[in-house]
């Protein structure tokens, strides 16, 4: 009795707690498992209504009826307008969905900070709920006993809507069975608008109810976005009971847990997240499309073509398009008509070195002499790494101090990039947790420097083997899943390794960080490097080094297995190929690659900190990805160079407005640039047999043709 009575007000605090985070995790499981929306923005719904209820308070029960109604309806109309701004989208998987998304949320936060400044905001509640009651001789505030029962109440008045009225069936219609939903009369599109409405109703709704409980201001849409998708993997997307149970439990660990076990509370969540999606990517893959059957009408195609075609300016007849074309898989000849997956990956394998020709849209920005050299493929493949490396190398001689050490940072950034390229476009393994080993490889050199091992190879071996064991330790959890639970499985890893980089003080300084530690040696014998511009130079010679050996990898016969492996698994594994022992592999080989990219940031900033290997920096490297192209490794490179010059740069002569150009940055590469950079560069058919409408590898709809599984790797 002394300890339920210790710990009563901490546990009634966790079902109150719980069931605020039920109120916004039903719109989100709505929004995901009925309209098929992965929204990394439903945080900043939240948010909308917290801002708005906190601004209408004045402690009258007329404020919090106005504040109610106006968040949620405020809320309601952002979530209609998510539905119009995911329609293109609907056929292009859930990673173009979370990147967009994710981009609105930084737009939303900016202009939420402009609008009700970046200070939390009090909030004030009617006079009778801002006492306290008796509760088993215990004072306990009236407020939250009263959000306690109006949760309750909004889970029951759920659960009778979705399963007793017709709204409600056509809600588990447009979930189960689109045809037949249209079938019906009724309008498939209507209902996914009018779904993500609600959703976004019960986000701004939960965010006035729940304000006193968690009050608007910085960070506070990212950590309900966090918890939320955590109460959504342990209940499941099929029953709101569920959701309301998972909910409480979280609730539970977040208050009760504290107080019990401390030293466990922050890796219960993400742990209990992890292992559940493992268990359940054991029995059955996830669904990975959502939407009508065929592709929705996209508002920037026509200028996206256009832009295409004038890039291209392909000649008709240029020898060895055909060659490359079948190659690639754009193109059928007799006697491979119908002949798909593994089945062409094995007859195509190594044809791009019998053939001589090169990978589409290379031969256009390359002068055709090039090409009559002994060895001229080679020097059109390799054209494009010998101009960006010039351009490299120039660098130091046109930037001043402060752009060079950003160059730096950028270089970093992107073997973080390569490797989610690796794993996104090659393994097809869409990852939002490949700062994990980043981090390993980051903490590991900072380490190092501090007991006195400076030298920078040292540093960048030991760092990409502490990388690599992590993610072979890791490995078999994320090899055994797919698509959507691939991104979620990812994900908790990441925040796993973020709890234990603020937990683990002695090794990673905690929030505070690492700084301090003497300076990198470039080679045996020589002094620490201080300069921006050897910095640099360390940097890219690195850089270089580790990006060659890449590209190698990914041009052998392995690299072209790999490629198999994500087009047409099912062929592979019936043919013999150890397919989990080749994604495990790649795992470690990208995991090692990102632990290097981690140890050059410390070089180059000489400090870290907790934010440089978190979840937005997840998220930053999955963009340079996309801006890229999936299989571009150069691309990538670009992409990150494009994300810390906006991040960094373009933003410093706008203070306070980085994350909304970032936000820009992302929804417009998600709508302008479906296939990258280098879908631009190969036009509409590409090196790598997808057309600009095809999903990003590893998230695609079972009705599209899988990707040629022997497509060319992409520089």
């Amino acid at each position: 009795m002394d300890l339920l009575d210790a710990h009563l007000i901490p546990a009634v605090d966790g079902v109150a707690f719980g069931l605020l985070l039920f109120v916004v995790a039903a719109g989100l499981s709505l929004a995901f498992g009925t309209a098929g929306v992965l929204n990394l923005s439903h945080g900043t719904l939240y948010a909308i209504g917290a801002y708005t209820g906190a601004e209408l308070s004045d402690g009258t029960w007329g404020g919090l009826a106005l504040g109610l109604a106006a968040g949620t309806a405020a809320a309601c109309v952002a979530g209609a307008g998510l539905s119009a701004a995911t329609a293109p989208l609907a056929r292009r998987g859930h990673l173009a969905q979370a990147l967009l998304t994710f981009g609105l949320a930084l737009i939303g936060g900016d202009l939420l900070i402009q609008l009700f400044g970046a200070d939390e905001l009090p909030v004030r509640v009617p006079e009778a709920l801002d006492s306290s009651v008796m509760l088993l001789g215990h004072r306990y505030p009236a407020y939250r006993l009263c959000f306690i029962v109006m949760a309750v109440l909004l889970a029951a008045f759920g659960t009778w809507v979705l399963t007793r009225t017709r709204m409600g069936a056509a809600v588990r219609a447009a979930a189960d069975d689109r045809q037949m939903l249209a079938a019906t009369g009724h309008n498939p599109r209507a209902v996914h608008t009018g779904v993500l409405a609600a959703a976004g109703a019960l986000a701004g709704a939960a965010g006035v109810l729940g304000a006193p409980i968690i009050g608007p201001g910085p960070g506070t849409s990212e950590n309900v976005l966090m918890l939320s998708l955590v109460v959504v993997v342990l209940g499941g997307l099929r029953s709101l009971w569920a959701t309301f149970f998972a909910a409480v439990a979280v609730g539970e660990v977040q208050t009760l847990g504290v107080s019990l076990v401390p030293d466990l509370a922050p890796y219960l969540l993400f742990a209990a997240m992890a292992a559940v999606l493992v268990l359940r990517s054991r029995f059955a893959e996830p669904a990975t499309a959502h939407g009508p059957a065929g592709p929705a009408p996209d508002p920037v195609a026509r200028l996206r073509g256009h832009l295409a075609g004038r890039l291209r300016r392909r000649p008709r007849g240029t020898p060895g398009t055909a060659e490359a074309a079948k190659a690639s898989g754009t193109a059928q000849t007799p006697g491979t008509a119908g002949t798909s997956g593994a089945d062409r990956a094995t007859e195509t394998m190594g044809a791009d070195d019998r053939s001589g020709a090169a990978p589409r849209g290379y031969g256009d920005r390359v002068p055709k002499w090039i090409g009559r050299l002994p060895g001229g493929t080679a020097w059109r493949q390799a054209a494009p790494l010998l101009v960006l490396l010039v351009v490299l190398i120039s660098l130091p001689a046109l930037l001043d101090a402060y752009s060079i050490s950003l160059a730096g940072s950028a270089l970093a950034l992107g073997l973080l990039a390569v490797s989610v390229t690796i794993l996104t476009g090659y393994a097809g393994l869409p990852t939002l947790g490949q700062t994990a080993p980043f981090a390993v490889g980051a903490y590991a050199t900072a380490n190092l420097a501090d007991a006195g091992w400076t030298v920078g190879p040292v540093q960048i071996v030991l760092s990409a083997l502490a990388a690599a064991v992590f993610s072979a330790v890791v490995g078999p959890a994320v090899i055994r899943a797919r698509g959507t639970t691939v991104l979620m499985i990812t994900l908790a890893i990441g925040e796993l390794t973020g709890a234990v980089v603020n937990q683990l003080k002695s090794v990673t300084g905690g929030a505070d960080g690492l700084v301090g530690f003497p300076a990198t040696r470039a080679l045996w014998g020589g002094e620490g490097m201080l300069e921006e511009s050897e910095l640099y130079n360390y940097a890219l010679v690195v850089a270089v080094v580790a990006v060659s050996l890449t590209l190698l990898v990914l041009r052998s016969p392995a690299g072209k297995l790999l490629t198999g492996t994500r087009g047409a698994e099912a062929r592979m594994r019936a043919s013999g190929h150890p397919v989990g022992r080749y994604l495990l592999v790649a795992h470690i080989c990208a995991g090692a690659l990102a632990g290097v990219g981690g140890s050059l940031m410390v070089t180059v900033q000489q400090y870290l900190s907790p934010a440089d290997v978190g979840f937005e920096i997840a998220a930053f490297a999955l963009l340079a990805v996309v801006i890229g192209g999936t299989t571009s490794v150069i691309g990538a490179l670009l992409g990150a160079g494009l994300i810390v010059a906006t991040r960094d740069w373009v933003a410093g002569s706008w203070p306070g407005h980085g994350p909304l150009l970032l936000g820009v940055l992302f929804v417009a590469t998600v709508y302008v640039l479906p296939r990258g950079l280098a879908g631009l560069r190969g036009g509409s058919g590409g090196g790598n047999g997808r057309s600009s409408d095809a999903p990003v590898p590893g998230d695609r709809p079972p009705s599209a043709p899988a990707p040629n599984p022997a497509g060319k790797v992409s520089p």
